[in-house]
């Protein structure tokens, strides 16, 4: 029976995408769709996740084509072999390393940015000489709509496929034999998906989430830590698998921070979010009922208000918190944000690392040496300091997590290198074949050996 890896299989192998001149078209064709189709793009995102424009347009259509442009800019000095250092003992010779491709990989993508986490790493396979299938979230129905019918058009559809629908297709996928699978979502499949992965050894990247701290010390800038932890705090409704999960407050600025806090959210989105074109929704109706679920676990202290109707979770700040509660041993994946109370860096350390690895950590300080405290004591799988989610929007900076968080790094150089093999070639020369490397080992031949070798 004919499967979508197979397929694609015959026309990896017959060389059809090696060529830099087919990914250099295929990556062209790739930010004319998104440029050509914008406005109904847009207009998906809005559907799903209630995206204001602007926002969309950053996170989802200009981020891509950020990506693909560098990939474009770099396509033939990325795919060049490099040459490597040559040991003596392996003279006359020569060493290089040459990128290669895969094979067919398989790109699963979540629901919250339905575009960009498919089609950049699927960007990064394609430039690295890979076939591949993509499959969209079928939570964020209206965008995988727009995709199925807008990729067949602009890819080869020899090389490219794109499969819509829900977990009775994502598991006929996961049993057929891809050479990487790329996951994007929950750690309770990234284990599904890792198992599937295994039958076929098939290597994997996960890309999880976790709770992803923010720490403020006294010395931190309160006015500016509130605003920044805001804008990623509430960045699409808070459905952002790096957004700062909870906050450690020294309790001596605790206060000050929460009053800049209340004040970020009314200049950002008013008086009444729920009225502002600037905040988006909750994606269903069932993780609505999660985070109203969720909510019980603290004190509401800003925010709290809900509409089921139109899937609106207010910003909301809680105090409080239940420590054996739901809001804090899971990922929240919504705009509810507990405030725990520290009075030490080694006390938010510790509460940090009793914990999985987070996707990321935030650190907010004007005192250097309580930065360099927490990157030297701390492991996460990035870092921004005095700041939100920015680290993960640096092509030259590769977006990954850690243990729970996930496996593997990609964007820019990153994101094309991870679809491929490096691979290392050691080529002799012929003219000079020296005697002293083949037997009979005599005495001479030893010393001179232990000298060479």
């Amino acid at each position: 029976m004919s499967t979508y890896s197979a397929d694609l299989r015959a026309t990896y192998n017959s060389g059809h995408t090696r060529p830099l001149a087919w990914r250099k078209h295929q990556l062209e064709q790739m930010i004319k769709m998104l440029d050509e189709n914008e406005a109904e793009f847009l207009a998906a995102l809005k559907t799903d996740l209630g995206k204001p424009t602007v926002e969309g347009f950053i996170t989802d259509i200009a981020f891509i084509t950020g990506e693909i442009k560098l990939m474009l800019k770099n396509l033939k000095k990325w795919n060049q072999p490099q040459r490597v250092p040559t040991p003596l003992v392996t003279m006359p010779a020569k060493s290089q390393l040459i990128p290669e491709p895969l094979g067919v990989v398989l790109v699963i993508a979540p629901w919250n940015y339905p575009i960009q986490l498919l089609l950049v790493p699927a960007a990064g396979a394609i430039a690295a000489g890979n076939a591949v299938v993509m499959k969209p979230s079928e939570v964020s129905a209206a965008t995988s709509t727009v995709l199925a019918r807008l990729v067949p058009k602009y890819l080869d559809q020899k090389a490219i496929t794109l499969v819509e629908g829900g977990v009775p297709e994502t598991t006929a996928l996961l049993a057929e034999h891809f050479d990487h699978i790329f996951y994007t979502g929950n750690g309770t499949v990234g284990r599904i998906v890792m198992a599937a992965a295994a039958n076929n050894l098939t290597p994997v990247t996960l890309e999880l989430g976790g709770k992803s701290p923010v720490i403020i010390d006294e010395s931190a800038n309160i006015h500016v830590t509130a605003r920044r932890i805001a804008w990623g705090k509430w960045l699409n409704a808070g459905q952002t698998c790096v957004a700062p999960d909870y906050i450690l407050v020294n309790e001596k600025v605790r206060q000050p921070f929460l009053d800049e806090l209340g004040k970020a959210i009314t200049d950002f989105f008013g008086a009444d979010p729920q009225s502002s074109e600037s905040y988006g929704r909750i994606v269903s109706p069932r993780h609505f009922d999660r985070l109203k679920s969720l909510m019980t676990g603290g004190k509401v202290i800003i925010g709290g208000e809900t509409n089921a109707e139109s899937r609106y979770v207010a910003p909301t700040v809680l105090a409080d918190v239940d420590m054996n509660s739901a809001l804090m041993n899971e990922e929240i994946f919504g705009p509810l944000l507990p405030v725990l109370s520290i009075n030490s860096t080694k006390q938010a350390i510790e509460f940090i690392t009793a914990r999985p690895h987070p996707l990321a950590l935030y650190v907010f300080a004007e005192n250097k040496s309580v930065v360099k405290e927490v990157l030297a004591k701390t492991t996460a799988g990035g870092v921004t300091v005095n700041g939100t989610l920015m680290h993960l929007t640096s092509p030259h900076l590769p977006f990954g997590g850690i243990g729970e968080s996930g496996m593997g790094g990609y964007h820019g150089k990153s994101g094309v290198r991870l679809f491929q093999h490096m691979k290392p070639v050691l080529s002799r020369g012929t003219k000079l074949d020296p005697s002293l490397a083949y037997p009979p080992y005599t005495d001479k031949k030893a010393k001179l050996f232990r000298k060479l070798l």
